[in-house]
């Protein structure tokens, strides 16, 4: 049996595990990069978490997003790509731009490599980032024909750089794709199961409530949504033909303000 290729980037991240586990399990061969391979035995403890027992049809090779360095080898043979590596929000930085250039400068990269290996589509994992941010008195619901507004002096630079990084995105494929199709995934926060003593950022912010970090509720609104749910709409956009072109915003359509997920963790949880 000949099973499709899928190079999927940032191995060893919450939503690109899972996003490889539903591959796996789908009978897809996976090619994963990770800016090391000491991340290979967290990859497999990970999976292994999930169920999966047999490797045959994984390889974990390393690439990073800011060199230019064995792009275009991972991509020889890969039918899709889902480019789920990017800058996490990083709350100790100097300059905007350590976010911003890497997400920018590598989402060409992978789009170059993709198109020149002739990959048939690519699916983004861009975020809720960059829809709704600079819109405070917003008073209807965001959907995927919104963008964050890159003049608001207030923008996260985490925010600013998935802004961009999808923008570049959209424009490469419409100057240089030459028949490279785009999907884009934008997601809000993203929850589930941690299958490693590796938090995600979003995870995290759970775990800083349960463990007392949090010593006040912030006065913050969010939307949250599965990291299967996440994975599975990747795997979905990456084969759906009505899917080329198109952004999806995910969100179960429901916010929680931080009050809200406080007394959901009480309830649940009355030992923390």
């Amino acid at each position: 049996m000949n099973k499709s290729l899928v190079v999927v980037t940032g191995g060893s991240g919450f939503i690109a595990i899972h996003i490889i586990n539903q591959l796996l399990q789908q009978g897809y061969r996976v090619r994963t990069t990770v800016r090391s391979l000491t991340k290979t035995a967290i990859i497999r403890e990970m999976l292994t978490n999930t169920g999966i027992t047999d490797f045959t049809d994984l390889e974990i090779v390393t690439a990073d997003l800011t060199s230019d360095e064995n792009w275009n080898n991972i991509m020889k043979g890969a039918i899709y790509v889902i480019d789920v590596a990017s800058p996490t929000p990083k709350l100790n930085f100097k300059h905007k731009e350590e976010m911003i250039i890497p997400a920018v400068e590598g989402v060409r990269r992978v789009l170059s490599a993709s198109r020149d290996a002739g990959v048939k589509r690519v699916v983004l994992t861009s975020a809720y980032g960059a829809i709704f941010a600079g819109h405070s008195h917003r008073t209807t619901p965001y959907t995927e024909k919104d963008w964050s507004d890159l003049n608001w002096e207030n923008i996260h630079p985490y925010q600013e750089s998935k802004t961009r990084a999808e923008m570049a995105a959209w424009r490469f494929i419409k100057d240089e794709g030459q028949g490279l199709e785009l999907s884009v995934i934008n997601p809000v926060a993203v929850m589930g199961p941690v299958l490693s003593a590796k938090y995600s950022h979003s995870n995290g912010q759970i775990k800083e409530f349960l463990t007392g970090e949090v010593k006040a509720v912030p006065n913050v609104d969010s939307g949250y949504v599965d990291v299967r749910d996440v994975a599975s709409l990747h795997v979905i956009a990456m084969t759906n033909p009505a899917a080329k072109g198109e952004r999806f915003l995910a969100t179960t359509g429901e916010t929680l303000s931080m009050l809200d997920v406080s007394n959901i963790l009480r309830t649940a949880f009355p030992a923390f």
